[in-house]
């Protein structure tokens, strides 16, 4: 093997293999060949993150207490976030010799590092998880994974392309209440389905742009590298500082819509076996957003009249009965009979997977590490996210222009709507062109 390829990760296992590699005894610890109950260090999963305000070290506090990952870099474009990060991941979890960038580009330069942690805000993370498949790394991405119909579709084609295990972070697919409601209305319980409702923000959407600033030197806050693919504007430091970015069109995906929908109308669509299509027809009434499934499936989207069982509830109604649920995990279902098909796990659904956030600690972040391991696709791969994604960013469009859409989900097509079309893409600005 010629020497440069001769990698340490290779060599060790090589070395618990059995392999011979030289004439002369090799003596190692047992930990690095996990004989002492560990996982050796050849084992391991290693990770690095690209952004890391709240939502990625939130991630990152769960990925890091799997045992078998080993955490090496971070990528993020302001200064203090970086170091901070590093400080709380050495401290916290004991890691020593973690890398910090400014540009994420030389982490996935790096051929030790596995899988990739995508948790920028909206606008960077199709690009970023296209450039991480591209660099050969597995990518677990923050939602929404890309913020238009036709960046969807890029997604799913480059992780298909470069053979990228890639999960999606609408992690309530993973989670026990929300699974037994699909279930209810997958499995003909509910009798012939006829509405799915999915919890949304109140829509918003802005085009203004806030003061301008002096943009601050790029070591400390790198302006250019912060806006990526976004079109140019001013620098003020409530966009990133405070995150403010939120429903202002350039930055989000329109309409604040996926902030909740890329969760709940995903169910839906789990739960009209609906995965690999959409709604064939959208419309908006005030802060309600509608779809109708080619079988004649209602989608209602609303931000209000729930029955207060958590953030990101969804309803299924059948001819038969119906069923809600939401974060705190309880679950409301009529007929009373229903509750059977819970058994006694009906009373622990609350203590065992409520939050505000919907979070499982270990399922779904397990279910991606589990796939790095088998390639096997996992629970919200990049198939689900397109479908489920598109679902949403075509009833914002509806909302967005104000009128009924009526669409092609084979073709990613609005019917007799050139405006709606252009929509689909939007002109990223270069040198970050997917």
């Amino acid at each position: 093997m010629n020497q440069s390829k001769f990698s340490r990760r290779h060599f060790l296992k090589t070395v618990s293999s059995g392999a011979v590699l030289c004439a002369a005894p090799v003596v190692l610890p047992a930990k690095v060949l996990g004989l002492d109950g560990g996982i050796a260090p050849s084992n391991k999963i290693t990770l690095g993150v690209i952004g890391v305000g709240s939502r990625g070290r939130h991630d990152l506090q769960r990925m890091l207490r799997q045992p078998d990952v080993q955490f090496l870099a971070i990528a993020e474009v302001q200064a203090d976030r970086r170091n901070a990060a590093k400080e709380w991941i050495t401290k916290d979890f004991k890691v020593n010799d973690i890398s910090t960038y400014r540009d994420f580009r030389e982490l996935l330069d790096r051929k030790d590092i596995d899988t990739v942690l995508v948790a920028t805000g909206d606008r960077w993370h199709a690009h970023a998880s296209i450039y991480a498949a591209q660099a050969g790394k597995d990518v677990y991405s923050e939602k929404p994974c890309a913020i238009t119909i036709d960046l969807c579709r890029q997604l799913a084609a480059s992780m298909k392309r470069y053979g990228t295990i890639f999960q999606g972070g609408t992690q309530r697919r993973s989670l026990g209440n929300f699974k037994f409601a699909c279930d209810l209305a997958r499995n003909g319980k509910l009798g012939k389905l006829k509405e799915v409702h999915a919890a949304i923000y109140y829509l918003n959407v802005r085009y203004d742009w806030l003061p301008a600033q002096p943009q601050p030197d790029r070591e400390h806050i790198d302006w250019d590298l912060w806006l990526g693919p976004s079109p140019w504007r001013p620098y003020n430091s409530d966009y990133v500082i405070k995150s403010q970015w939120r429903a202002h069109y350039d930055f989000d995906s329109g309409a604040k819509h996926h902030d909740w929908g890329a969760h709940t109308v995903d169910l839906c669509q789990w739960a009209v076996n609906a995965d690999g299509s959409a709604p064939v027809k959208y419309w908006a009434e005030g802060d309600r957003l509608y779809g109708i499934y080619e079988n004649g499936v209602k989608l209602v989207m609303r931000p209000d009249g729930w029955m207060g069982l958590g953030n990101c509830a969804v309803r299924f109604e059948g001819e038969d009965g119906w069923i809600e649920t939401g974060d705190s995990g309880r679950i409301a279902v009529f007929p009373d009979s229903l509750r059977g098909e819970l058994g006694q796990d009906f009373a622990t659904y609350g203590g065992r997977n409520g939050g505000t956030h919907g979070e499982d600690p270990l399922t779904h972040i397990r279910n991606f590490f589990d796939c790095v391991k088998t390639r096997e696709q996992p629970t919200c791969n990049a198939d689900v996210i397109c479908s489920s994604h598109i679902a949403c960013h075509a009833s914002a469009l509806s909302w967005l222009l104000k009128r009924e859409l009526n669409f092609d989900p084979k073709t990613d097509t609005f019917l007799n709507d050139d405006q709606a079309n252009r929509m689909k893409t939007r002109a990223w600005r270069e040198p970050w062109i997917v």
